[in-house]
């Protein structure tokens, strides 16, 4: 079972999302910033399981697009789901395991990304 790591800086939305993700995933896991999410996926044991990673585009000390690229020098094939107001660029965002999602952002349509985007990651892997 693939981890998905929710990389979320406001607490209340934080629970929210990793509430409705758990209902379908079974292994949620939530930090608080980008410096935390990359500390993790340093360790082994995390970076081999993880499957996907959410995250918003405002964090503290590193912006979405180069958090998401930072990551991608790490992890290039682990998939990134990024929640963003409309008039946020998408267009900052590129590359084959990257999405993007438009807030607000309905509850079916993150599981329903994640789900597909965990399955793209599960094939790529194979």
């Amino acid at each position: 079972m693939a981890t998905i790591l929710l990389v979320d800086n406001d607490p209340l939305q934080a629970f929210l999302r990793k509430s409705i993700l758990e209902r379908r995933f079974h292994d949620v896991q939530r930090v608080g910033d980008a410096a935390e999410a990359l500390c993790l996926v340093e360790q082994p044991q995390f970076a081999e399981s993880l499957g996907l990673v959410i995250s918003g585009l405002h964090m503290h000390g590193i912006g979405g697009p180069a958090f998401v690229a930072e990551l991608h020098t790490r992890l290039p094939k682990v998939p990134v789901l990024v929640l963003g107001s409309a008039s946020e660029a998408a267009g900052d965002y590129a590359g084959e395991f990257v999405r993007f999602l438009s807030r607000p952002v309905s509850s079916d349509e993150m599981l329903s990304a994640a789900g597909k985007m965990l399955a793209q990651h599960k094939l790529a892997a194979a």
